[in-house]
């Protein structure tokens, strides 16, 4: 009996019309990666593996919303997955303690970058125009280890959990109690996003603890310019002065009980925001991690996967 031997070739077992060629057709990543993180590991190399790679396998991660034993598996069965981050047919693909280790190495600050290049160039393409943005926020519940928590607050002798005496018990312990109206209350963060209303994509993001207001957020998710649409929770007088300093309008929906509340206008502003906020309310609202700067990072590869898929509908659809 003889044995055949077959050459095959990774680049033909992935579909011509496979999402993944899709992003790399709109955007060189490998370019804007080999800018920034270069610099933190000799020779463009981290635990046998190039920094591109290893930065497209935690991208991968949120293209697909899996966890870090997920992703290896994903890595080792998945041909299209391998292409996408570089890999040969017969590589050996990272193990999951990997991952982590590349995210602290890569750090919020490198992310920041990485995410505000692609986003220059998705302006610079005509996606993006900071006209009308949609601005708003929404919870995130923290990880907790509540039987632990409740003994160490009973060890302490503590009467009540609250924003002070919660960092002595808690599992996550830059995690606050947030409250959103009379009714609603969680134990976590608080993301506040940014949308430009032309194209769908996001603009900024960021994560602050839950107690801190929508209002006190705005600042750090003001686009360049142009008009925004926001909730109640934007409608004092000093946010629309931090609004204006940045150049931009705010128009935001107005509490009952003030003095020039207009329904007509607030209902226009309402229909406005609608679409956006159906969307982005159907997102996860837990966290995958500890602490701020852990789960400032997801946010900012959540939000890049998601751009880079809202591009190739954008593209598609309306031949940006």
């Amino acid at each position: 009996m003889t044995t055949q031997t077959e050459i095959i070739n990774l680049e033909d077992l992935v579909p011509t019309n496979h999402l993944y060629r899709k992003f790399t057709k709109l955007i060189d990543l490998d370019k804007i990666t080999n800018k920034h993180l270069t610099t933190i590991a000799g020779n463009s190399n981290y635990k046998g593996y190039g920094i591109n790679t290893l930065f497209k396998t935690l991208l991968l991660q949120h293209l697909e919303d899996i966890s870090d034993r997920a992703l290896e598996r994903f890595l080792q069965e998945n041909t299209a997955a391998k292409w996408f981050c570089n890999f040969a047919l017969s590589d050996k693909t990272p193990t999951y303690s990997i991952f982590s280790k590349m995210r602290t190495k890569i750090g919020t600050h490198l992310l920041s970058k990485i995410f505000n290049e692609v986003k220059n160039i998705l302006k610079s393409k005509g996606y993006l125009n900071e006209v009308f943005t949609f601005i708003d926020a929404s919870h995130l519940v923290a990880k907790a280890n509540l039987w632990q928590e409740r003994d160490l607050a009973i060890a302490n002798k503590l009467e009540k959990l609250n924003n002070t005496t919660l960092p002595k018990v808690a599992y996550d312990q830059q995690a606050k109690f947030g409250a959103k109206g009379k009714n609603k209350f969680w134990y976590g963060f608080k993301k506040h996003i940014s949308v430009d209303m032309q194209s769908g994509l996001i603009n900024k993001v960021a994560l602050t603890p839950a107690n801190i207001t929508d209002a006190k957020g705005l600042k750090h998710v003001l686009p360049g310019s142009g008009a925004i649409y926001a909730d109640k929770g934007y409608c004092d007088k000093q946010t629309h002065i931090d609004a204006k300093r940045k150049g931009c309008n705010l128009k935001a929906i107005l509490k009952n009980n003030m003095k020039n509340k207009n329904k007509g206008r607030d209902s226009f502003i309402t229909k406005m925001r609608s679409p956006y906020e159906r969307v982005f309310s159907q997102t996860n609202h837990r966290t995958r991690y500890r602490g701020v700067a852990k789960n400032q990072f997801a946010m900012f590869m959540e939000s890049l996967a998601f751009n880079l898929k809202r591009m190739v509908i954008l593209n598609e659809e309306y031949g940006f």
